[in-house]
């Protein structure tokens, strides 16, 4: 891999988190009666997902701390939030560190919003080929028309998301994206995905040899993604959101520092290759300056996804 080197890590994450220092900052946290749960399911997303081994722990600890804070579990098959490995290397291309950046997924967002006590409900539907109606002429509003026979409907490919919630005083809003402006949103915002890539991929022309590039969740997990940014995007400008989420969706996308502060950073070229969709992606990124941090603080916590 050219001028690229391994970073590895002295020892195990179970044997890091049973450290008498770490462990003490654990139960400070998390208290007695789950710090043992904790250190598990920690020692069982890294395990799981092979890309995690080589973050720092520290970085590692982080995420998963804040994760817990919130109450959701770092368990990839829940999709409530993940723990994405990224490189970093130097203007020479050397991998000077990895880190493990904290990502609410999907069911995060839900399970947060519901924990509120003012949704009465709140989901985002997939609208397939032949569901959509236009706009009604006097309000606008986008128009449905649901196949009934989900068999037949599963078939049909994805033209669209519609994101709604109703609250229980009976406030209810909605939005509607095509499939073509989640794409080219992605292509704007995330540095990691190539709307003409992503294309040619779908349509089976890249090469095996070159799939290892793209295994970022834009690439293998699309409509996930989809539906994290519509929810993101509905809550944030329309809904009731607690402190805690309002943390949440702040920390969202971030590698957390040692003393719990953020540190955001863009989707840069994938170069990790991951099997299992369930697994977090490896990206690269570069050294940036003052300037284009900003705009990345800016970007992943904003209107990106």
């Amino acid at each position: 891999m050219g001028n690229e080197v391994a970073v590895t890590q002295p020892k195990g994450i179970a044997s890091f988190l049973s450290n008498d220092k770490v462990k003490a900052n654990i139960l400070q946290v998390v208290g007695q009666k789950n710090t043992t749960r904790f250190i598990a399911s920690v020692v069982s997303a890294v395990q799981n997902t092979p890309a995690l081994q080589e973050c720092s722990h520290n970085s590692i600890l982080s995420a998963a701390l804040l994760g817990e804070a919130l109450n959701l579990s770092p368990s990839p098959q829940l999709g409530q939030f993940y723990m994405v490995p990224y490189k970093k290397k130097d203007r020479e291309g050397k991998v000077v560190s990895v880190d493990a950046q904290f990502q609410l997924g999907a069911k995060g967002y839900k399970q947060l919003a519901m924990r509120t006590g003012q949704y009465k409900d709140l989901d985002v539907i997939y609208i397939r080929q032949g569901e959509y109606r236009g706009r009604d002429r006097s309000t606008g509003k986008h128009k449905f028309e649901f196949i009934e026979d989900d068999a037949i409907r599963e078939e049909l490919p994805v033209i669209g998301y519609l994101a709604y919630f109703e609250l229980l005083n009976g406030f209810r809003k909605e939005i509607f994206w095509t499939r073509s402006k989640m794409e080219k949103h992605a292509d704007q915002y995330s540095q990691a995905f190539n709307l003409s890539d992503f294309h040619l991929l779908q349509e089976g022309k890249i090469s095996k040899k070159d799939l290892w590039k793209y295994s970022s969740f834009w690439y293998k997990s699309f409509d996930e993604m989809a539906e994290k940014t519509m929810i993101r995007q509905l809550i944030s400008k329309w809904g009731i959101m607690s402190i805690e989420m309002s943390d949440a969706y702040e920390q969202d996308m971030a590698v957390i520092s040692e003393d719990g502060s953020p540190r955001y950073i863009d989707n840069e070229t994938v170069n990790q290759h991951e099997d299992d969709l369930s697994q977090a992606n490896t990206v690269d990124f570069e050294e940036v300056s003052e300037t284009v941090g900003n705009e990345a603080v800016q970007e992943n916590g904003g209107d990106p996804f």
